[in-house]
């Protein structure tokens, strides 16, 4: 579907925010329409079917998160985007396991806002319904060459119960902008696993970024994923394009995470929820559009618990977990 014939509902009791947004939306060649609290985006629901659904997490009459339930017992093809309060990552991370398309945090920057619908519109159209992929999908693997969906699954090896549990898994949750986690021993496959997610996702065409977190020295990670302007530090005689800036609007792949040390925890976790980094050197953040797809051979859970791993940044890479057997 193209992008001027998508309609969208956008539901939030503030008048002149629910007006910023939908003037927003016009500009961009969709179709709007609007609601101001659960009761009347459930009677627009009952007369029309949209692309992509837009809530305000708390409204008058209750959450935004009971339309997600709703639309997802129907089954009902509608993406949805849950804006959330500054700071709410709780929050953001139960309604992606409602089921949420993505999430935009208050107060909402505009032009990420526009990169979020028009996401979540071209995810709508590259499915014919919610967890299905186009076998034509293609995706453009670290070597040039090109991987379809179908390939990708194919490249999943076994034939056993297990084994198609998780390529179910991944053709249900790839249209989804959901962090993923895929657990597993070394050599079952997690990368594999992460390709295919990539694949049948709508980001396919996009770029693929594979990093092993254990194997960058430490001194070297922030600027790796970040990006470094010349003269930075020593050494840096050129700008340096970042793993986040490198995998813009695609997918970025975060194998063996368990692997990063404390403190790059931390700023891995601010650019993941503020969707910006800042390259060393560099005095402005820049917006970047990615999926984060991580893998580990290490139990994430026990080592949060022993403080090696931070809670939050589990949390947030956790949304939805794949785990592959021996």
């Amino acid at each position: 579907m193209g992008t001027s014939t998508a309609t969208i509902l956008v539901v939030d009791d503030e008048p002149d925010l629910r007006t910023l947004y939908e003037l927003t939306l016009l500009r961009e060649g969709y179709r709007v329409q609007t609601a101001g609290s659960l009761a009347e985006a459930r009677a627009q629901l009952q007369l029309c079917r949209f692309e992509v659904l837009i809530t305000d997490m708390r409204l008058p009459d209750g959450l935004g998160m009971e339309l997600l339930r709703e639309l997802r017992e129907q089954r009902r093809k509608e993406r949805a985007i849950v804006m959330t309060a500054y700071g709410s990552a709780e929050n953001a991370v139960e309604a992606l396991r409602y089921g949420a398309f993505d999430y935009l945090t208050k107060p909402v920057d505009l032009k990420q806002f526009r990169t979020v619908v028009a996401s979540a519109v071209q995810g709508e159209s590259a499915t014919s319904a919610p967890g299905i992929f186009t076998p034509s999908t293609t995706v453009a693997n670290s070597t040039g060459a090109i991987l379809n969906a179908s390939a990708a699954l194919d490249r999943l090896v076994g034939t056993s119960v297990a084994m198609q549990q998780v390529k179910q898994r991944i053709q249900k949750v790839a249209p989804s902008m959901a962090p993923v986690l895929i657990t597993g021993e070394s050599g079952t496959g997690k990368e594999l696993v992460a390709r295919a997610l990539h694949a049948c996702s709508h980001r396919a065409h996009a770029p693929w970024v594979a990093v092993n977190c254990g194997a960058i020295p430490e001194h070297l990670l922030e600027a790796e994923f970040f990006g470094a302007l010349k003269g930075a530090f020593t050494g840096a005689t050129a700008d340096r394009e970042g793993f986040f800036s490198a995998a813009r609007g695609g997918t970025l792949f975060l194998d063996e995470i368990g692997e990063l040390p404390l403190s790059m925890q931390a700023k891995l976790l601010r650019a993941i929820q503020e969707r910006c980094v800042r390259p060393l050197g560099a005095t402005l953040e820049e917006p970047v559009d990615v999926r984060i797809v991580s893998a580990t051979h290490r139990n994430l859970a026990a080592d949060v618990q022993s403080g090696s791993f931070r809670q939050d940044l589990y949390y947030r890479l956790n949304v939805i977990d794949i785990a592959i057997q021996p």
